[in-house]
């Protein structure tokens, strides 16, 4: 099983910067498509940028511009740079990894989610 562990979320005045990261651990061979995602009081849960193994990647409309996805192979960790932040950014925002590993000597794929971190933004 992998565990992430994000860092880098708290209060910022509309305009400002953070940084979010997201650290993996655990058992698996390989970690396929790392990505961030955020959930607002009473809304759902949506996607804000993903990046795959390669380094492709892909953003929300209402963001891109704005953050930036990147992620650090060697280290198993995702980034989320958020720049030009607005009130209506204000969420939990949550990792996410699919990774590959290997169940019963076979091959198997699963997801795995962090516990979130608060981002407000607010005067």
């Amino acid at each position: 099983q992998v565990q992430l562990v994000e860092s880098g979320g708290g209060l910022v005045q509309p305009g400002g910067s953070l940084r979010l990261s997201c650290a993996a651990s655990g058992s698996m061979f390989s970690i396929n498509a790392m990505g961030w995602y955020r959930q607002a009081p009473g809304k759902q849960r949506e996607l804000v940028a993903t990046v795959t193994s390669g380094g492709s990647t892909n953003y929300a409309d209402s963001v891109k511009g704005r953050f930036t996805i990147s992620r650090d192979n060697a280290k198993n960790t995702v980034y989320l740079q958020m720049n030009s932040l607005k009130p209506e950014d204000t969420a939990v925002y949550y990792c996410h990894a699919d990774y590959s590993t290997v169940v019963a000597g076979l091959p198997a794929d699963f997801g795995s989610w962090g516990q979130g971190t608060q981002v407000t933004v607010s005067s």
